[in-house]
């Protein structure tokens, strides 16, 4: 691909959501490629807990002392080993974490941070679980003011099939 394109796809704040899902870590591919073809960029990693949940734990642990501390440290280490350790050097990145309705707090964080690119997995819903729950994929592409790759969880397995799909550590090597 000629350079002058990606010069002038000026995407300097780039987004990653991720729900630490499968489809979420390979998502994750797209959003560093993103980041390390455009040096200086920023990429944000944001996940966002359902406040239900948080509700949840708040009320059924209270016994537990420093839970919300644990808990942080936690997910810290969950972002640590799946997506910072393969964030090479020269490439910013910021990690930051919501209370919230997802959708919204997505939209949200990428308006406050003026991002230019939303990049994020899709799940495979059952027509049923798109009504019951919604679809924060489908909220976010309609509703942003950015553009917004959608990365399906079928592409992976596709790639896997046709055998086109290798992992790279931060050095450069690759594992499957």
């Amino acid at each position: 691909m000629d350079d002058t394109y990606i010069q002038q796809t000026r995407f300097h704040r780039i987004l990653f959501c991720t729900d630490l899902s499968e489809n979420a870590d390979f998502a994750f591919l797209f959003a560093l490629d993103a980041a390390r073809r455009r040096p200086g960029s920023e990429l944000y990693i944001l996940h966002v807990i359902p406040e239900t949940e948080a509700q949840f734990w708040k009320t059924y642990v209270y016994e537990v002392e420093d839970v919300d501390n644990k808990a942080k440290r936690d997910l810290d280490e969950r972002m640590r080993q799946a997506y910072l350790s393969q964030v090479p050097p020269g490439v910013n990145v910021r990690v930051e974490y919501r209370i919230g309705k997802d959708w919204q707090e997505i939209l949200d964080f990428a308006h406050h941070k003026e991002a230019d690119l939303i990049v994020m997995g899709r799940q495979g819903r059952s027509a049923l679980q798109k009504a019951l729950f919604g679809n924060v994929t489908e909220k976010i592409v309609r509703k942003a003011d950015c553009a917004v790759l959608v990365v399906p969880l079928s592409y992976q397995k596709r790639l896997e099939q046709t055998g086109s799909f290798a992992k790279h550590n931060p050095d450069g090597t690759k594992t499957t």
